[in-house]
């Protein structure tokens, strides 16, 4: 039988992203449609915006 969910690993990984996100400032206004795919793409691609410095406000908008 195969397992349903994301597992404790994905649960973290996303909880990480949404406190790396909220710490940048990309989970602000999200009555924007543009402001959401930022916040969204910023919890899933945490790693780009804590590890490494990149920009998402940049890139995306």
């Amino acid at each position: 039988m195969g397992r349903r969910g994301i597992g404790l690993g994905g649960a973290v990984y996303l909880a990480i992203g949404v406190v790396v996100a909220a710490t940048h400032g990309y989970l602000v206004a999200w009555n924007v449609p543009g402001n959401i795919l930022e916040g969204l793409a910023a919890i899933v691609l945490w790693p780009l915006v804590a590890l490494f410095g990149v920009d998402l406000h940049t890139l995306i908008a």
